[in-house]
């Protein structure tokens, strides 16, 4: 690596293929930061693309986090390397017709709990080694997993598995109490993407500059925090 590049700071961002991840990916790119983004397989994607016009700063990885071996040789590939920012955006949804759990199969329930909750999980615990002593674990929560703030119900299966995101990562936050490291949970709001569907009421190009801002200035903050993009704490 040329000392250009090695003198920029970096963050390994595990789903940046399309939507959410590939905006934060061009984003921090945009900014000057090396990028390491992740795909699922191996087809071409919008990611493809950025490395493309941003051939010295963004690389392409490939690995499903649903699968515990795929997450360990990813380390295994980046072991050398150390980041500034560790971002963990994969997530799914469920059919928004079945608003209630008892609607839900156990099948459906089983791929968006795995999905949004043990796999970013365990893509925390196994990738976290690459991380530099003072930087910053991210992971892509929502406001819908907010206990306090759900006044409406509606999109349980969804809302329960960032819930128990949270709680996963106020378990890991407590197991490395002493860590200096910056742990956050994002909730962005409701973006118009394919998750978000055409009725959210905020754009990418609205929403992507704060949530970057909000995860660079979490840079040497020790501690767990639950953020929105402004920035502001989200009730538990």
């Amino acid at each position: 690596m040329n000392d250009a590049r090695s003198s920029r700071p970096s963050i390994l961002l595990i789903g940046a293929s399309r939507g959410l991840g590939h905006a934060m990916a061009e984003d921090f790119a945009n900014r000057g930061w090396n990028v390491v983004g992740t795909v699922r397989g191996n087809a071409r994607t919008a990611l493809h693309a950025l490395a493309d016009d941003h051939p010295d700063t963004v690389t392409i990885e490939s690995v499903d986090i649903t699968d515990p071996d795929q997450l360990n040789a990813l380390r295994d590939r980046l072991a050398p390397r150390r980041f500034d920012v560790l971002f963990v955006n994969a997530g799914t949804a469920n059919d928004r017709h079945e608003d209630t759990i008892a609607e839900i199969s156990t099948e459906e329930f089983i791929r968006v709990m795995v999905t949004n909750a043990l796999s970013p999980m365990r893509a925390v615990e196994t990738l976290a080694p690459l991380v530099e002593e003072r930087g910053v674990i991210g992971v892509m929560s929502s406001g819908q997993g907010s206990v306090a703030g759900n006044e409406k119900g509606g999109r349980e299966l969804y809302r329960g598995s960032k819930a128990a995101l949270n709680m996963f990562m106020r378990s890991y936050a407590a197991r490395h109490a002493n860590s200096e490291r910056s742990l956050l949970l994002m909730a962005p709001g409701w973006i118009r993407t394919d998750l978000g569907g055409p009725d959210a009421p905020f754009t990418m190009a609205e929403t992507i500059p704060k949530v970057v801002g909000v995860v660079i200035d979490a840079q040497g903050k020790p501690g767990l925090r639950y953020l929105d993009r402004n920035g502001k704490t989200v009730a538990w």
